[in-house]
Protein backbone atom coordinates (compact mmCIF):
# COMPACT_ATOMS: atom_id res chain seq x y z
CA UNK A 1 0.00 0.00 0.00
CA UNK A 2 0.94 3.56 -0.26
CA UNK A 3 -0.41 7.46 0.17
CA UNK A 4 -0.91 9.93 -2.34
CA UNK A 5 1.83 12.88 -2.33
CA UNK A 6 1.44 14.59 -5.73
CA UNK A 7 -0.83 14.60 -8.67
CA UNK A 8 0.35 11.42 -10.54
CA UNK A 9 -0.88 9.31 -7.77
CA UNK A 10 -5.02 10.56 -8.13
CA UNK A 11 -6.19 7.88 -9.94
CA UNK A 12 -3.64 5.52 -8.61
CA UNK A 13 -3.76 1.80 -10.53
CA UNK A 14 -1.82 -0.22 -7.71
CA UNK A 15 -5.07 1.28 -5.65
CA UNK A 16 -7.59 -0.02 -7.67
CA UNK A 17 -5.83 -3.40 -7.65
CA UNK A 18 -5.39 -3.92 -3.91
CA UNK A 19 -9.08 -2.82 -3.61
CA UNK A 20 -9.78 -5.42 -6.13
CA UNK A 21 -6.98 -8.13 -4.43
CA UNK A 22 -9.01 -7.46 -1.20
CA UNK A 23 -12.24 -8.61 -2.37
CA UNK A 24 -10.51 -11.53 -4.20
CA UNK A 25 -9.65 -12.36 -0.50
CA UNK A 26 -5.76 -12.30 -1.65
CA UNK A 27 -3.65 -12.56 2.15
CA UNK A 28 -1.45 -9.74 1.27
CA UNK A 29 -4.45 -7.54 0.99
CA UNK A 30 -6.10 -8.21 3.84
CA UNK A 31 -5.87 -4.19 4.73
CA UNK A 32 -6.39 -2.79 1.17
CA UNK A 33 -3.96 -0.25 0.14
CA UNK A 34 -2.58 0.32 3.51
CA UNK A 35 1.03 0.25 3.55
CA UNK A 36 2.35 -3.56 5.04
CA UNK A 37 5.85 -5.33 5.38
CA UNK A 38 5.62 -8.58 3.64
CA UNK A 39 8.65 -10.13 5.18
CA UNK A 40 8.25 -13.27 3.74
CA UNK A 41 8.58 -11.91 0.49
CA UNK A 42 12.07 -10.19 0.74
CA UNK A 43 13.93 -13.46 -0.20
CA UNK A 44 12.01 -14.64 -3.25
CA UNK A 45 14.29 -12.98 -5.87
CA UNK A 46 17.24 -15.20 -4.65
CA UNK A 47 14.89 -18.50 -5.24
CA UNK A 48 14.35 -17.07 -8.97
CA UNK A 49 17.64 -18.47 -10.76
CA UNK A 50 16.51 -17.06 -14.79
CA UNK A 51 17.97 -13.55 -15.24
CA UNK A 52 14.95 -10.81 -15.24
CA UNK A 53 14.07 -8.16 -14.97
CA UNK A 54 12.65 -7.20 -11.48
CA UNK A 55 10.41 -3.94 -11.08
CA UNK A 56 10.49 -3.85 -7.02
CA UNK A 57 7.83 -3.05 -4.78
CA UNK A 58 5.37 -2.06 -8.13
CA UNK A 59 2.26 -1.88 -5.30
CA UNK A 60 3.86 0.79 -3.33
CA UNK A 61 7.12 2.82 -2.66
CA UNK A 62 10.09 1.33 -0.75
CA UNK A 63 11.36 5.14 0.11
CA UNK A 64 7.98 5.97 1.72
CA UNK A 65 8.08 7.78 4.93
CA UNK A 66 6.75 4.36 7.19
CA UNK A 67 9.12 1.82 5.25
CA UNK A 68 11.79 1.77 7.80
CA UNK A 69 15.63 2.27 6.73
CA UNK A 70 16.38 -1.50 8.30
CA UNK A 71 13.42 -2.70 5.78
CA UNK A 72 15.11 -0.70 3.05
CA UNK A 73 18.68 -1.74 3.56
CA UNK A 74 17.94 -5.53 3.82
CA UNK A 75 15.78 -4.93 0.49
CA UNK A 76 18.74 -3.93 -1.18
CA UNK A 77 20.95 -5.91 0.45
CA UNK A 78 18.77 -9.10 -1.60
CA UNK A 79 19.44 -7.17 -4.24
CA UNK A 80 22.96 -7.11 -4.57
CA UNK A 81 22.84 -10.84 -3.52
CA UNK A 82 20.64 -11.50 -6.47
CA UNK A 83 23.61 -10.19 -9.18
CA UNK A 84 22.12 -11.97 -11.67
CA UNK A 85 18.80 -10.45 -12.00
CA UNK A 86 18.12 -6.77 -12.92
CA UNK A 87 16.25 -4.70 -10.54
CA UNK A 88 14.25 -1.19 -11.19
CA UNK A 89 13.11 0.62 -8.18
CA UNK A 90 10.95 4.05 -8.50
CA UNK A 91 10.10 6.73 -6.27
CA UNK A 92 8.22 9.57 -5.69
CA UNK A 93 9.42 10.64 -2.57
CA UNK A 94 12.74 11.91 -3.68
CA UNK A 95 13.86 14.05 -0.93
CA UNK A 96 14.14 10.74 1.30
CA UNK A 97 16.00 9.11 -1.42
CA UNK A 98 18.52 11.70 -1.73
CA UNK A 99 18.54 11.91 2.58
CA UNK A 100 19.14 7.72 2.71
CA UNK A 101 21.28 7.59 -0.11
CA UNK A 102 24.51 7.38 1.70
CA UNK A 103 23.50 4.45 4.38
CA UNK A 104 22.80 2.78 1.15
CA UNK A 105 25.50 0.11 -0.63
CA UNK A 106 24.49 0.24 -4.66
CA UNK A 107 25.08 -2.40 -6.60
CA UNK A 108 25.55 -2.37 -10.34
CA UNK A 109 22.52 -4.36 -10.82
CA UNK A 110 19.84 -1.78 -9.13
CA UNK A 111 18.39 0.81 -11.59
CA UNK A 112 17.01 3.90 -9.57
CA UNK A 113 14.25 6.10 -10.78
CA UNK A 114 11.74 8.59 -9.70
CA UNK A 115 8.64 9.61 -11.42
CA UNK A 116 8.19 13.14 -12.51
CA UNK A 117 4.77 13.73 -13.47
CA UNK A 118 4.84 17.77 -14.55
CA UNK A 119 7.52 20.63 -14.80
CA UNK A 120 6.26 20.88 -10.69
CA UNK A 121 8.03 18.08 -9.74
CA UNK A 122 11.72 18.26 -11.12
CA UNK A 123 13.34 18.77 -8.36
CA UNK A 124 13.10 15.06 -8.05
CA UNK A 125 15.62 14.77 -10.77
CA UNK A 126 17.73 16.89 -8.73
CA UNK A 127 17.52 14.30 -5.80
CA UNK A 128 18.21 11.35 -7.94
CA UNK A 129 21.21 12.93 -9.10
CA UNK A 130 22.65 13.21 -5.90
CA UNK A 131 22.74 8.85 -5.13
CA UNK A 132 25.28 6.59 -5.85
CA UNK A 133 22.86 4.61 -8.63
CA UNK A 134 24.68 3.18 -11.41
CA UNK A 135 21.47 4.04 -13.80
CA UNK A 136 19.27 6.56 -13.17
CA UNK A 137 15.91 6.64 -14.76
CA UNK A 138 13.11 8.74 -14.74
CA UNK A 139 9.78 7.72 -15.55
CA UNK A 140 7.28 10.89 -16.89
CA UNK A 141 3.96 8.65 -16.29
CA UNK A 142 1.62 9.54 -16.32
CA UNK A 143 2.74 12.59 -17.72
CA UNK A 144 0.32 15.16 -17.26
CA UNK A 145 1.97 18.57 -18.39
CA UNK A 146 4.86 19.79 -20.35
CA UNK A 147 8.34 19.14 -19.31
CA UNK A 148 10.32 21.59 -21.47
CA UNK A 149 13.68 22.07 -20.22
CA UNK A 150 14.61 18.79 -18.70
CA UNK A 151 18.39 18.45 -17.05
CA UNK A 152 19.30 15.41 -17.99
CA UNK A 153 23.29 15.20 -17.28
CA UNK A 154 23.58 11.98 -15.27
CA UNK A 155 20.81 10.31 -16.60
CA UNK A 156 20.49 7.12 -18.23
CA UNK A 157 17.20 6.98 -19.42
CA UNK A 158 13.52 8.30 -19.69
CA UNK A 159 10.09 6.71 -19.58
CA UNK A 160 7.21 7.98 -21.03
CA UNK A 161 4.04 7.37 -20.80
CA UNK A 162 -0.15 8.34 -20.85
CA UNK A 163 -2.61 7.75 -18.22
CA UNK A 164 -4.87 4.65 -18.27
CA UNK A 165 -7.48 3.32 -16.45
CA UNK A 166 -11.46 4.35 -15.95
CA UNK A 167 -10.44 7.99 -15.52
CA UNK A 168 -7.13 8.63 -17.75
CA UNK A 169 -5.92 12.19 -17.54
CA UNK A 170 -5.23 12.88 -21.63
CA UNK A 171 -1.55 13.13 -22.49
CA UNK A 172 -0.80 16.29 -25.48
CA UNK A 173 1.51 14.88 -28.39
CA UNK A 174 2.97 17.62 -28.27
CA UNK A 175 4.59 17.23 -24.75
CA UNK A 176 6.05 13.38 -25.62
CA UNK A 177 7.64 14.79 -29.01
CA UNK A 178 9.47 17.71 -27.11
CA UNK A 179 11.03 15.21 -24.60
CA UNK A 180 11.49 12.71 -27.21
CA UNK A 181 13.75 15.51 -28.54
CA UNK A 182 15.62 16.43 -25.82
CA UNK A 183 16.72 12.99 -25.09
CA UNK A 184 17.80 12.55 -28.22
CA UNK A 185 19.80 15.83 -27.58
CA UNK A 186 21.48 14.44 -24.71
CA UNK A 187 22.20 11.31 -26.25
CA UNK A 188 19.92 9.38 -23.84
CA UNK A 189 17.45 6.57 -24.12
CA UNK A 190 13.90 7.04 -24.67
CA UNK A 191 11.29 4.96 -24.56
CA UNK A 192 7.58 5.37 -25.30
CA UNK A 193 5.92 2.97 -23.04
CA UNK A 194 1.89 3.53 -24.13
CA UNK A 195 -0.52 6.84 -25.16
CA UNK A 196 -3.03 5.19 -22.27
CA UNK A 197 -6.28 6.63 -21.99
CA UNK A 198 -9.69 4.70 -21.27
CA UNK A 199 -8.44 1.86 -23.74
CA UNK A 200 -4.95 1.64 -23.80
CA UNK A 201 -4.42 -1.77 -26.08
CA UNK A 202 -6.23 0.24 -29.19
CA UNK A 203 -4.34 3.65 -28.30
CA UNK A 204 -0.95 1.78 -28.93
CA UNK A 205 2.43 3.14 -28.45
CA UNK A 206 3.80 4.50 -31.64
CA UNK A 207 5.13 7.83 -32.11
CA UNK A 208 5.54 9.97 -35.05
CA UNK A 209 4.86 6.63 -36.86
CA UNK A 210 7.26 4.09 -34.87
CA UNK A 211 8.03 2.64 -31.79
CA UNK A 212 10.49 3.98 -29.13
CA UNK A 213 12.57 1.21 -27.22
CA UNK A 214 15.63 2.94 -25.79
CA UNK A 215 17.14 1.29 -23.16
CA UNK A 216 20.41 2.01 -21.27
CA UNK A 217 23.27 0.35 -23.89
CA UNK A 218 25.24 -1.84 -21.01
CA UNK A 219 22.28 -4.16 -21.12
CA UNK A 220 20.69 -3.50 -24.92
CA UNK A 221 23.49 -5.52 -26.64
Amino acid sequence: GCTKVSPGCKYCYAERMAVRLKAMGNPNYQHGFELALHEHALNLPLTWKTPQFIFVNSMSDLFHENVPLEFILRVFDVMRQASWHTFQVLTKRSQRLAELSHEIQWPDNVWMGVSVENADYTIRIDDLRQTQATIKFLSLEPLLGPISQLDLDNINWVIVGGESGPSARPMNEEWVVDIKDQCLAYNVPFFFKQWGGTNKKKAGRTLQGKTWDGIPSDISG
